[in-house]
């Protein structure tokens, strides 16, 4: 495959101002269990070749899953054609880029693929046993997920580079039920669970079935729990519905395809302009947000994006102001910039890359542990773990649900709420900020569905985050 697509790529420098071409092997385990039963057993595996091409500031892209000599060229012969149909832009540049070469491979401890089902499905079994007992708990369910992407990259520049992946993970959900609602609590975090980029040990670190009886009581809890009340207070929020929040109003927004209008199909465009960068204030002076592709372990960290342009560490908002955007190499010469930031990615061999983001991160402040924080906290409302989320297509209004929310009364936790709500606007929001954790509460979190574009594409990205406060916030308005 390597002398195929350098070949091809060879062949192409003769019709098209640029071209490059990405061999990806992608394979995905899906295991789960729904109240003491095997709920899914799957194994899926995707393979091809897409190629991309330039002519006069046009794209052509066309994709095969065969990866014999003919069908690559076709493939290369059709995207040609796609291009050659485009109206030309000849004002479009790509900022220039050193040819990528080389290779990586994340680490892996235990390779998750190579662990027997059945050992799996032991684990998850415990923890969804140690959910059951009480009669109002009506679903109990544990997941494990398991990801490997093997991608070679080649172009008309003399890029040649190889890199495999592997993510890991899982978690478990109880819902309790009574004749008038439904609450639901989640470990690690919602939607799945935790995953990260690295083997079945992190999986296996996760101690299922250790936590299993604190989140199907705290499910039943809940039903009996006051609502949380609608009011205008202080919020602490945990790391993982922060790292949602972050997420949606700041990763989205500073997506750089979005702030120039040429991605808005799937959710919408940005609040933001090109102007803005180095200009808008975003938050608080303790808001300092760094998109960074060589963390380890995050689900956005890579060697290389989908252009070959290495993984970088780029500033996003410094002091509250806004000082970078997510970009490709066209998208960082459209503004003037000198390198594009290397974020974009690709949904497996048959899509285009887009501007994704990588692992955008709230760098941990000097508020010491969560309960300090919440010590120093006269009254409020803390939440914890996303339960859903809702955001304009502008990235400026949004409002969030938690599945669980405490008082905050002289410093302590006091009463449990159920159905914590919290509504804002982006940049008075974050403007409210007034206190972020340290660095020993600060993790990645995973975000497993970050969807974009038209066909869509999902994409797999983390976020760092510590718990922080947040002044006068609407909360409780479901």
């Amino acid at each position: 495959m390597r002398d195929l697509l350098q070949d091809l790529m060879d062949g192409a420098a003769s019709h098209a101002d640029y071209a490059d071409a990405r061999f990806v092997d992608s394979i995905a385990e899906r295991i789960a269990t729904r109240n003491g039963r095997v709920e899914e057993v799957a194994r899926s595996r995707s393979a091809g070749v897409g190629v991309r091409v330039r002519l006069g500031g046009a794209w052509g892209f066309a994709a095969t899953r065969d990866g014999d000599r003919r069908s690559v060229e076709r493939a290369l012969d059709r995207a040609l054609e796609l291009a050659r149909a485009q109206p030309a832009a000849p004002d479009a540049r790509l900022v220039p880029e050193p040819p990528a070469r080389g290779s990586f491979e994340s680490p892996t401890g235990i390779d998750p693929f190579a662990v027997p089902v059945a050992d799996k499905l032991d684990v998850l079994a415990a923890a969804d046993d140690a959910m059951r007992g009480d009669p109002r708990l009506k679903v109990t369910s544990a997941h494990f997920l398991a990801f490997r992407d093997e991608r070679l990259f080649a172009s008309t520049e003399g890029a040649l580079c190889e890199q495999r992946t592997s993510q890991c993970g899982g978690g478990i959900v109880a819902v309790a039920s009574d004749d008038l609602e439904s609450q639901i609590r989640s470990y690690p975090a919602s939607f799945r669970g935790d995953v990260a980029q690295s083997g079945y040990e992190h999986f296996a670190g996760l101690d299922l079935a250790g936590n299993a009886p604190r989140v199907a009581e705290e499910a039943v809890r809940l039903l009996d729990a006051p609502s949380c009340p609608a009011e205008r207070t202080t919020l602490i929020l945990d790391g993982e519905q922060l790292a949602l929040q972050l997420h949606e109003s700041v990763g989205h927004a500073v997506e750089l395809d979005r702030v120039l209008g040429s991605e808005t199909s799937y959710a919408g465009g940005s609040f933001l302009s090109p102007a803005d960068l180095d200009s808008l204030r975003y938050g608080s002076p303790l808001m300092n947000v760094t998109a960074d592709a060589t963390l380890d372990g995050g689900l956005g960290t890579f060697a290389w994006d989908d252009e070959g342009v290495p993984g970088r560490c780029v500033p996003i908002v410094r002091e509250g102001m806004l000082r970078g955007f997510l970009s490709s190499r066209e998208s960082a010469g459209t503004i003037g910039l000198d390198r594009s930031h290397g974020c974009m990615r690709a949904d497996g061999f048959a899509r285009q890359p887009l501007v994704r983001m990588t692992n955008v991160n709230l760098e941990p402040g000097d508020a010491g542990s969560l309960d300090e924080l919440i010590a120093a906290t006269e009254r409020g409302v803390y939440m914890e773990t996303n339960r859903s989320w809702s955001i304009d297509s502008r990235r400026l209004h949004f409002q969030f649900a938690t599945e669980l929310a405490y008082e905050i009364v002289d410093g302590r936790r006091g009463r449990l709420l159920k159905n914590p709500t919290y509504a804002g606007v982006t940049p008075r929001f974050w403007a409210s900020l007034d206190a972020v954790c340290s660095a020993g509460e600060w993790r990645l979190w995973p975000i497993l569905n970050c969807g974009k574009g038209e066909p869509g594409q999902t994409a797999r990205v983390s976020h760092g985050t510590a718990p922080a406060r947040f002044r006068d916030v609407q909360v409780g308005i479901a």
